[in-house]
């Protein structure tokens, strides 16, 4: 039987540019913790899934969504007109039997806005430019997990936080279901449009 696919939301947060600027793109990542039944140690974007008082209509609760879990999870709070824009939606494959129906969401992060994990969610938090996550993940220095390393790729492209947003409002998004095949212990993950999917 295929488990249904909660509703749940991320935010790919963005640091500012001003004495940062000659940075480049820097996301926001947080350590889950070790103890979590859901990916335990994993290095993710703030995210969760949606629940009941994350109010409005479908957009609007995801939205909120991101925001709360930000605050749950590093202790940023977005003021109340942050523009949150949509960067992808990505639903977890078929077999697998936690299921999420994701909505990626990208914006800036308030000035001066240090990250603090909560410590029970989440026990580290980092800035850190895609290019160093994904090199730091090859070396096995961070854990990233599929979702993560693909989303992190898509923002290479990009030398600001400013044409991340600036990509963001002309974005058109397709649902993505990853497709997981072969057999166990000898499996990989396919997207659309890839061999095999």
């Amino acid at each position: 039987m295929i488990a249904d696919a909660r509703p749940a939301a991320s935010l790919i947060l963005l640091r500012r540019g001003g004495k940062h600027r000659d940075r480049g793109v820097e996301v926001l990542l947080v350590r889950r913790s070790p103890d979590a039944s859901f990916m335990p140690g994993v290095w993710v974007f703030p995210g969760g899934a949606v629940d009941a008082g994350d109010a409005g209509n479908e957009e609007e609760a995801h939205q909120a969504c991101a925001a709360r879990e930000l605050y749950e999870e590093a202790g940023i709070e977005l003021p109340d007109d942050a523009e949150l824009l949509a960067w992808s939606r990505w639903i977890t494959p078929e077999p697998v039997p936690m299921r999420f129906d994701t909505r990626f969401y990208v914006t800036l992060a308030p000035a001066h806005s240090p990250p603090r994990p909560d410590g029970q969610e989440t026990t580290e938090a980092e800035w850190i430019a895609p290019t160093e996550a994904l090199e730091r993940h090859r070396a096995g220095e961070l854990e990233l997990v599929f979702p993560t390393i693909k989303h992190l790729e898509s923002l290479l492209p990009y030398s600001t936080s400013e044409e991340v947003l600036a990509a963001a409002r002309n974005r058109v998004i397709e649902p993505v279901m990853p497709r997981v095949v072969g057999r166990k212990g000898e499996h990989r993950i396919v997207l659309p449009g890839e061999p095999g999917y």
